[in-house]
């Protein structure tokens, strides 16, 4: 364990927490926090925005307010939105400090970071603040969140190498997807040497519902659920020290906390029960783009179309939020679906055929919308 002062493997997310209509239900939370620290684990890991705002208050009222400070570790983040200037940082880290009713936070991560984001950070100096906040002891370990390419998170952790810590989505699912690139990030942080925090192990949910071909496949090859699959496979990743899960009621904290206490990495014939699985998700593309990017040199308007076909592919299989995430940082710097303008240099390159002028239009009718965009 590379931080001492963290116990276990198994972090309790706390963006899918249990509601009574519309605040958070805190006998419940109260409840789960107890038999998830009684079971010798104690990372908790909140942002501003989840829960419209109520998860931090809610951490302060069931765990912080409940417990010695030094009986739990608790991330937050610095996220985009709430900042737009070097000057606005501490005041919204020290509101964060005290809706979580707390003097230091264990671990601040940099939140979402991508290409586009990155570059507002820097001009705001938000990585030199968090590090000065660290040198003065209010936070313990600095790091990011990341969703973006490996190129991008190479470029991040060679900048400012005082990184501690990488939050990254990894899931068997979407390991080797192009538009997550999941392998490659990984890869990035064991040559950066980076401890690895995993996000999204379960993808949302998804792959603790398996559609009916993937269920079949995976009851045929083994007796574990489908959702400590999909967590232990994660966690048996290399560099990878802490697997969140945001749970929701207590029977998955119980569930969650009874395989992950005694932690028994991934066998060779999981490990291809994982890619048979995934092969059944693979199988569901919508569109059959080899990602040769033949098509990309000479568009006009500069669409990444492969990447954005990969994106429609994953709303088809996964139905998920991450899709219209992959889709905003594909589209950060433009290039959207509906920029197209007809021209046909792309579908006069692409060596597959395909009718990529219409599959843009069907691509932008499902992700260029308001709620869609970054």
């Amino acid at each position: 364990m590379p931080f001492p002062e963290v116990k276990g493997n198994l972090g309790f997310g706390c963006m899918r927490l249990p509601m009574r209509g519309d605040a958070v239900d805190h006998a419940a939370f109260c409840e789960m926090a107890d038999a998830f620290l009684a079971q010798g684990f104690n990372y908790f890991d909140t942002a501003h925005g989840y829960h419209d705002g109520l998860s931090e208050p809610a951490v302060r009222e069931c765990v912080a307010k409940r417990y010695p400070r030094e009986s739990f570790v608790l991330t937050d983040k610095l996220t985009d939105e709430y900042f737009s200037s070097q000057e606005e940082i501490r005041p919204f880290f020290e509101k964060q400090l005290a809706l979580c009713g707390v003097e230091y936070f264990d671990f601040y991560l940099m939140h979402a970071q991508n290409a586009a984001y990155f570059e507002k950070f820097k001009k705001c100096r938000a990585y030199e603040t968090a590090l000065e906040l660290k040198r003065e002891g209010k936070i313990r370990h600095f790091g990011i969140s990341f969703h973006d390419g490996a190129e991008v998170l190479e470029r991040i952790l060679s900048e400012y190498p005082q990184i501690e810590v990488v939050q990254l989505q990894i899931n068997y699912a979407d390991f080797d997807d192009p538009a997550v690139q999941g392998r490659a990030c990984l890869e990035v942080c064991v040559r950066h040497q980076k401890p690895v925090i995993v996000m999204e192990p379960v993808k949302g949910g998804i792959l603790a519902r398996l559609p009916a071909e993937a269920k079949q496949v995976f009851d045929s090859r083994t007796e574990a659920t489908p959702a400590s699959f999909a967590i232990r496979y994660a966690a048996s990743a290399q560099n990878v020290f802490m697997v969140l899960s945001g749970m929701s009621d207590l029977a998955q904290v119980r569930e969650n906390v009874g395989f992950m206490r005694d932690f028994i990495p991934f066998t060779e014939e999981e490990y291809r029960t994982a890619e048979e699985v995934a092969a059944v998700f693979r199988r569901a593309d919508l569109i059959p783009c080899t990602r040769c990017r033949y098509c990309t040199a000479g568009c006009p308007k500069h669409i990444s179309i492969p990447d954005l076909f990969s994106d429609m592919n994953a709303k088809t299989m996964y139905k998920d939020w991450n899709s219209d995430w992959y889709y905003g940082v594909h589209t950060a710097k433009g290039g959207r679906a509906r920029d197209c303008i007809g021209c046909a240099r792309c579908e006069r390159a692409c060596p597959q055929h395909l009718p990529i002028r219409e599959l843009l239009k069907k691509v932008s009718a499902v992700f260029d919308v308001p709620e869609n965009g970054i």
